[in-house]
């Protein structure tokens, strides 16, 4: 019990201020180059690709293809626009407000990668059609995803959803998010201890 309090003490207080402003600017920064990576390959597969057919980098192992999806990452539950564009844009809400206890830089980097994957997606839902300034339909805007592995020869499924940077950001975080959770690994960098500890 102990040793989880100091945990929670440390980075308080004036000597603790500039770490954890430095894991913010950990946290701002990642977020940043993905969702900059994210909306310029977008942009170029949008110019480029649209109503190409697709782009084969690896043959049988990765192609481009632009697709349009209405649904979450990697095409869950297509047809809920509306509701997707609400949790992303809750999402973005809690990662900011949860920043402010960060004294970790592992979840610094979790929450960097889920916070610049979903304002990615965000952007595209609140911007992309059928979405967007002047139009009667909003938060409804269709993400553009493209980026296909393994065309036609996954194992089990037929094909692995398509997909773009900014969904791999958000399941790349999630997975570190439970592999923190796992380890007891809290937001603001101590460690719960479990009573057989």
């Amino acid at each position: 019990m102990g040793g989880s309090a100091a945990g929670r003490q440390e980075g308080e207080g004036p000597a603790g201020r500039r770490p954890r402003r430095g894991l913010f600017a950990v946290l701002v920064a990642l977020a940043a180059v993905i969702y900059a990576a994210d909306l310029v390959t977008k942009t170029v597969v949008l110019r480029t690709l649209e109503g190409e057919p697709p782009l084969v980098v690896l043959p049988g192992v990765l192609q481009f293809r632009v697709i349009f999806n209405s649904g979450a990452a990697f095409s869950i539950g297509t047809g809920m626009t509306f509701v997707f564009t609400l949790i992303a844009a809750g999402v973005v809400v809690a990662i900011v407000r949860t920043a402010r206890k960060l004294g970790s830089r592992a979840w610094a980097v979790t929450l960097g990668l889920l916070l610049g994957g979903a304002l990615g997606n965000l952007t595209d839902r609140l911007l992309r059609y059928p979405s967007g300034f002047g139009r009667s339909t909003q938060l409804q805007g269709h993400v553009v995803d493209f980026i296909e592995v393994l065309p036609g020869n996954f194992p089990v499924i037929d094909y692995f959803p398509v997909f773009n940077i900014a969904d791999s950001a958000i399941v790349c975080g999630g997975i570190l998010a439970v592999f923190l959770a796992w380890r007891n690994v809290q937001i603001d960098g101590s460690r719960e201890v479990g009573d057989g500890e």
